[in-house]
Formats: C-alpha cells, structure tokens, sequence
C-alpha cells in the first residue's frame, strides 16, 4: 500500500481545495492509504471532517507570510510525515498544493525522508503585478525548492510554458493534469430558472451576467462592477450576480452603491448550488488578473454558457474567441463590457453545441484527474526503486 500525504494551506472554497478533497477521497482504496495535512480555517473544513481518512489540522498553516508560523507548521509537517512514513518508508509520498503549503511542506517532507515529493501548480504564486523584487524572491525560492522535487503537476500549457521560461522545472519533469470538475453536474442539470432566479433576488426573464470567485485582488472582482455599470448603461434590464466572498467585499459593496446599482447587482456570498446558478446565466464572466486555468470557466461551458474571460494563462486552452465565448485584456473594463452586449444581442450566435467542444471537456473530467494522478503515484516510485 502507498501512503499519499496531500498538504494544502487553506481549505477555503477554491478550485484546488475541491479538487485536493476529492482526489483524497476518491483514491483507489486498494492501493493507496490517502492522508491530508491542512490549516485549521476555510469552509471545505467540515467536509474535510467527514471524508472518513486521517486529516490533521494545523493553526500554524497560514496562507500569509509569518516567519514565526511558518517555521512551526515546517516542524510540525515534518515530525508528522516522520511518524505516518515509519512503517513504509519505501512506500511514502507528499503531494503539496498551493504556494505556502507547496514551500513548507516540500521542505518537511525533504527533512522527514519523503522519497518522493510532488508538487501541483494550480497557477503561481508570483505574478507580474508584484513588484520585481517580491516577484523574483518568490521565483528562486521556487527553484531552489525544485531540488527537492521529484515531479511537478500543471494545470494548464502556459503554466507549464511559464515554468520552463522561469528555470522552475524542465519540460520532462511535469505532467500536465488539468483541474477536474464533474461536467454532468452542470451539463445535465434541470431547474426551474424563474424560480432560481426568484430566490436569488432576481426578476425572471431578464438577462443575467455573473462572476463567480473569491472576492480577493487576484480575481479583479471590482473590475468586474465597473463592467456591470458600463453594460447597464446600454442594457438598463442586465441584471448581475457576484457569487462569493472575501476580502474586497466591503469595496464591492461601497462601488455597487456609489453607482447605483444596488438593485441590479446581487452579492448572494458563497453558494453550494453554484451548478444551478451556473444555469440561469446568460454569460459568464471572470476578471482575473492571473489563473492557473480557472475551473469556472470549464464548469460554464459544460453548462452551454458563453464566457467573457481575461486572456490570463490556461484561458485560452479553452475560450474560443467568437464561438465559445470572448477573451480580452487584464484590466479591459470597456472590452469586458462590449463583449457581454455583444454576446446578448446576438445570443443565437453562442448557443454552441456542448458537443463540438467534447474533446476539451473530457480533459476536465474529475475522475480522470484522480486517475491520472495514481499513474503518476505509481510511475514515480518504480523509478524511484
């Protein structure tokens, strides 16, 4: 039996954390004994609780840099992994996730004997909205901690890309394994859209634009209101729907009233039924600054929907600009704004088949992912032998 430690800082409610919980869960049972070391916050905490595998949670996991905490959860990784590795050493693996986790935990699974070390990058954890200082501190400690690492996970071609420019990783030492959703949940669901629509504060039968993220400067949420104002202004019967929660929420809030669009936009927090919601829109949006690839965006196209996206990243792995969807500049509130008019005054023009697009989507099935992930579980410790 293999022992798979998956580490992820926060289990808030983001793409990498579903898929981290998933993948633990849906582990062959008869091959690996799944593990997961996580912080102590985030909403996917409870449903880390009622997985059923062995979960520890550690205060001093923390998504920001506190060198105080930051050297306690390496102490504390390591003297874990040392005691879960005991019994197999030869049979032992750390999968980390995320930046602060993916740091932390590699070097604890180097100092406690891991032989082999994995890291997935679900987008990097420098950008070029960092100034060059910060940006290349987190580069080379991104190399220097690719020493220890035997195998590097993107989920997207330009991350890899970018990964290769940077000197992170070669080109053999990466696999790419795209982030996993359940396209049925979205492309087979049927729902009464006026009554969705009713609960969420909306009136049926209008247009409805949304964007769903955590409300944190990475996803550029406020760009996204400056766009909602500008298409309410050509569309006064737009309506629009923000789902999540965060850090900017006060901003949004403050900007949704200073426009005036307290009737037209709705902030409903982070949602369990983001499939249903999904369905009732007319255009997905999202603004990011920078992404890894965006599993939103593949969940709305699942769903039939057109997306108007920022060309950032994995994107353009799957937007096709004019049939899917559009994909603009960061920052392009106006050509955000004209691509959503455009897109519902021509809306017969991106009733796309779900199936022409088939290929793609099946990169993107869960279940793939976690199966893709055991090979490589596997393969990586025969050459490790």
């Amino acid at each position: 039996m293999i022992k798979v430690v998956h580490i992820i800082t926060k289990l808030e409610l983001g793409g990498a954390q579903q898929n981290t919980l998933y993948t633990v869960s849906h582990l062959d049972k008869d091959k690996f004994i799944p593990i997961l070391i996580t912080g102590s916050e985030g909403l996917l905490v409870d449903d880390a609780k009622r997985l059923g595998i062995e979960t520890h949670f550690l205060p001093s996991l923390v998504r920001e840099i506190n060198p105080i905490k930051d050297i306690a959860a390496l102490f504390a990784i390591t003297i874990l992994l040392r005691r879960i590795k005991r019994p197999s050493a030869s049979t032992a693996i750390v999968h980390t996730h995320s930046s602060k986790a993916g740091i932390v935990g590699r070097w604890a699974a180097y100092l406690a004997g891991i032989p082999v070390i994995i890291h997935t990058y679900h987008g990097f954890g420098f950008n070029d909205y960092q100034n060059l200082f910060r940006k290349w501190f987190y580069i080379y400690l991104e190399r220097f901690t690719a020493l220890i690492t035997t195998k590097f996970i993107a989920v997207s071609k330009k991350n890899i890309e970018t990964g290769i420019n940077v000197g992170i990783f070669k080109k053999e030492d990466v696999e790419l394994i795209r982030s996993g959703i359940d396209i049925s949940e979205f492309s087979d669901i049927e729902i009464d859209k006026a009554k969705k629509k009713k609960e969420l504060g909306i009136e049926p039968g209008l247009p409805l634009i949304g964007m769903i993220a955590c409300f944190k400067p990475q996803k550029a949420p406020l760009d996204f209101i400056k766009a909602a104002h500008l298409v309410h202004k050509k569309m006064p019967d737009a309506r629009f729907i923000v789902t999540g929660d965060g850090e900017l929420r006060s901003a949004i809030e403050e900007m949704i009233n200073r426009l005036g669009l307290n009737n037209v936009i709705k902030l409903p927090g982070f949602r369990r039924d983001i499939p249903e919601i999904m369905n009732c829109l007319d255009v997905l949006v999202l603004t990011s600054l920078w992404e890894g690839l965006p599993k939103v965006i593949v969940q709305a196209l699942s769903a039939g929907i057109p997306v108007v996206a920022t060309e950032v990243d994995g994107s353009s792995e799957v937007v096709k600009n004019g049939i899917n969807g559009f994909l603009v500049k960061p920052g392009d509130v106006k050509g955000i704004a004209e691509k959503i008019v455009h897109i519902l005054q021509k809306p017969k023009g991106f009733k796309f088949q779900i199936s022409n697009f088939k290929s793609i989507l099946d990169e993107f099935d869960i279940d793939l992912m976690v199966r893709q992930q055991e090979k490589l579980y596997e393969n990586t410790l025969n050459i490790c032998k």
